[in-house]
C-alpha cells in the first residue's frame, strides 16, 4: 500500500504513522470502500457543502404541505424543533467520532459508530440494513422527482404531448449514469458547491412565485383550516411530522466527517453552521410562503401550485427556470445519497491493493456503480406512488439515524451523570422520537393503504 496512503489514514486516526503501518497490513479496517470513496482531504468547508447537499434537498418544497396538516403555529413549532434537535444531534455524532480517533478508534462509517458503541450485531443487522435502504431510497426519490419535474416542463411547452412518466425517469438516470462514475465522495465538492447556490436559487424562486400568486388575485382563497374528521386529522399531524424529519434527514453524517483532512477537531461545527445557515434561510421561506399563498390547498410538491389546469399562474419562463434549478440539484443530491452504496460495491469488489484507476478497479467501478443506477432507475420508473413508501423509509430509517441514535451514542460514549441535564436531555430526545416514529410509521402504512387502490406499476402520474 502507498505509503502517503498509509500516512493520511493515520493522521485521520490521530496514531503514529509508524503504528498505523503495522496495523495496516492487518487490513482490518481499511479496505477499498474506505481508502477510494472516502478520502480524507476535505476542509470544513467542503463539509459545509457536502452537509447542505444532504439536507437542503427539494423535499423541502414540500414542507407547505406538511402545514397543511399542522397549521401555523403547529407547523412553525415542528419546523424549529427539527432544527434545533438535527443541528444538536449531529454534532453529538461528530464529538463523538472525534472522540473515539483520538483513542485510536477511527469510524468512517455509521455502522461502524454501532459496532464499537452498541456492539457488532446492531452495526450488522440493524444500523448498516437501515442506512442502506435510507439513502438508496433518497437515490430512488430523487429519480422520481427529477423525471416529474422534467414531465411538468414538458407538458408545459406541449400540453398535448405523450411522453410518458417512466420515460423522464429514465432520461434523468441515464445523467445518473455519468455522475455516479465519479470516483470518491471528496471528489463532489465541487459539484455540492454548485448544489447549494442551485439549493438557494430554486427555494427563493418557490418563495417568490408564492408571494407573486398569493397577491394576485389568480390563487386559491386563502383557507388555513385543517381538512378532514377528527382521525384523518390526526394521521395527518404525524405524516406531517414524518415529512419534516425526513426533509431534516441526513443519515450519512460519519461518512461526510471521514472526508474532512485532518486534524478534524471543529471542522465539523463549522460545516454544520453553513449548512444550517441554508437550511434556515431555505426551509422558512419556503414553508412559511407556501403555505401562506395556498392555505390547505398546497400541493406535495408546492411548484405544482404554479399551475391550475395547465394554466401556469407565474410566468411560463419562471417554472422552466425553477424547475431546472430543481432538477440539476436533484442530481447532486442523488450522487451524495448514492456514496454508501458506492463503498460497498467497492470494498466488494475493489482490490485495495491496486491502484484506484487501475484496470483491475476501474472495469468493477464501472458495472457496479451503473448496475446500481440501473436498479435505482427501473425501481422510480416502475413505481410512481414511491413518495408514500419513502414516507414510511423515513419514518422507520431518518428518525432513528438522526433523532435518536445520535443522543445514544453521546450518552454511551462519554457517560455523562444520570443527574445532569445533557443525559436527562438526551434521554427524553429518544424516547420522545422513538414514540414519534413509531406513530408516524403507523401513520405512513395507513397512507400506503388508502392510496393503493391508485397504484399502478408504471403508472403515468
Amino acid at each position: 500500500m502507498d505509503p502517503l496512503q498509509l500516512s493520511s489514514i493515520a493522521a485521520r486516526e490521530g496514531e503514529d504513522p509508524k503504528v498505523s503501518s503495522q496495523q495496516a497490513q492487518n487490513k482490518k479496517d481499511i479496505d477499498a470502500g474506505a481508502l477510494f470513496v472516502l478520502k480524507s482531504k476535505g476542509s470544513w468547508l467542503h463539509c459545509g457543502y457536502h452537509l447542505t447537499t444532504s439536507i437542503v434537498a427539494p423535499a423541502l418544497l414540500s414542507l407547505p404541505y406538511a402545514f397543511t396538516f399542522l397549521g401555523w403555529t403547529a407547523g412553525v413549532i415542528c419546523l424549529i424543533i427539527g432544527a434545533v434537535v438535527t443541528f444538536y444531534s449531529y454534532n453529538l455524532i461528530s464529538l463523538v467520532l472525534e472522540h473515539h480517533a483520538q483513542l485510536g478508534h477511527r469510524h468512517l462509517r455509521f455502522r461502524d459508530m454501532a459496532r464499537d458503541i452498541l456492539g457488532p450485531r446492531w452495526g450488522r443487522y440493524f444500523v448498516g440494513p437501515i442506512q442502506f435502504t435510507v439513502c438508496y431510497g433518497a437515490v430512488v426519490a430523487c429519480t422520481l422527482l427529477g423525471g416529474q419535474c422534467m414531465k411538468a416542463l414538458y407538458l408545459l411547452s406541449n400540453p398535448g404531448g405523450t411522453m410518458k412518466l417512466y420515460e423522464f425517469v429514465i432520461i434523468f438516470g441515464c445523467f445518473m449514469l455519468i455522475l455516479a462514475q465519479i470516483p470518491s465522495f471528496h471528489s463532489l465538492r465541487h459539484i455540492n458547491m454548485v448544489s447549494l447556490i442551485l439549493a438557494l436559487s430554486y427555494s427563493a424562486c418557490a418563495s417568490a412565485g408564492s408571494i407573486y400568486i398569493g397577491e394576485s388575485s389568480k390563487g386559491p382563497e386563502k383557507d388555513y383550516s385543517i381538512k378532514g374528521d377528527t382521525e384523518s386529522r390526526l394521521f395527518g399531524i404525524f405524516n406531517a411530522i414524518a415529512i419534516i424529519a425526513t426533509t431534516y434527514g441526513n443519515g450519512i453524517i460519519p461518512e461526510i466527517q471521514a472526508t474532512i483532512a485532518p486534524p478534524v477537531t471543529g471542522k465539523m461545527f463549522k460545516g454544520l453552521c453553513v449548512c444550517y445557515t441554508v437550511v434556515t434561510v431555505t426551509f422558512f421561506s419556503v414553508s412559511i410562503s407556501g403555505y401562506w399563498a395556498f392555505g390547505n390547498e398546497a400541493a406535495g410538491l408546492i411548484l405544482s401550485n404554479f399551475v391550475d389546469d395547465g394554466k401556469a399562474l407565474v410566468p411560463k419562463w419562471f417554472i422552466f427556470m425553477t424547475n431546472i434549478f430543481t432538477i440539476a440539484q436533484l442530481s447532486a443530491v442523488s450522487v451524495v445519497y448514492l456514496q454508501p452504496t458506492n463503498e460497498v460495491l467497492e470494498k466488494t469488489f475493489a482490490d485495495a491493493q491496486s491502484a484506484q484507476f487501475s484496470t483491475r478497479n476501474g472495469i468493477p467501478r464501472v458495472i457496479s456503480r451503473s448496475l446500481s443506477v440501473v436498479v435505482s432507475t427501473t425501481i422510480a420508473a416502475m413505481l410512481p406512488f414511491f413518495g408514500d413508501i419513502n414516507s414510511l423509509i423515513g419514518a422507520f430509517g431518518f428518525i432513528p439515524l438522526d433523532f435518536i441514535l445520535p443522543v445514544i451514542f453521546y450518552n454511551l460514549t462519554f457517560k455523562p451523570c444520570r443527574r445532569s441535564p445533557v443525559f436527562w436531555l438526551n434521554t427524553t430526545i429518544a424516547l420522545v422520537f422513538s414514540i414519534v416514529g413509531i406513530i408516524a410509521a403507523v401513520a405512513s402504512v395507513r397512507q400506503i393503504v388508502l392510496d393503493a387502490k391508485t397504484f399502478r406499476l408504471f403508472a403515468n402520474v
